[in-house]
């Protein structure tokens, strides 16, 4: 199962490349069910001009609309990054059986990160098993990649 999880990171991976090639923060997420890839994401809200437009989010829509059902039971979602308190919501609402992300985060994280929301289900009617640390080291560096160069382009006044 090791192998299948860095198989589909590497395309959540993919999705965040394309994010960052956009101007988007780097994030991707890819939406499997019975080893099959039925949604994907990657982040879009400056694009897109919507705050909800996070990869977790636009995974959960590309799937539902796929599968015809906004419940998807049984699935795995693959992030780069730990989701947040807003996709962790969708997650629950979408019946997602787990979450499998790369990169922890500390300030926003809604699976131990900054918050304990996911793995323990209080107060939903619905867990979600979440593991982390998948291909932690290619998750993380992307977002520093797209950070430092973020911070170092400052335009002269």
């Amino acid at each position: 199962m090791a192998a299948n999880h860095e198989t589909f990171m590497s395309r959540a991976l993919a999705q965040a490349v394309h994010a960052a090639a956009e101007g988007e923060v780097p994030v991707g997420a890819v939406l499997v069910q019975d080893g099959e890839i039925v949604g994907e994401g990657r982040n879009r809200p400056i694009g897109l001009a919507d705050p909800s437009a996070h990869a977790e989010i636009l995974a959960l829509r590309n799937a539902g609309r796929r599968l015809g059902n906004y419940r998807l039971p049984g699935t795995i979602l693959y992030s780069t990054l730990e989701p947040c308190v807003m996709c962790a919501g969708a997650l629950v609402h979408a019946r997602v059986a787990m979450v499998v992300y790369g990169a922890h985060d500390p300030k926003g994280g809604a699976c131990g990160g900054a918050f304990q929301l996911l793995p323990s289900g209080f107060p939903f009617n619905h867990r979600v098993e979440c593991l982390g640390g998948v291909s932690e080291v290619e998750c993380g560096e992307i977002l520093r990649a797209f950070f430092r160069k973020r911070r170092s382009f400052r335009p002269l006044p």
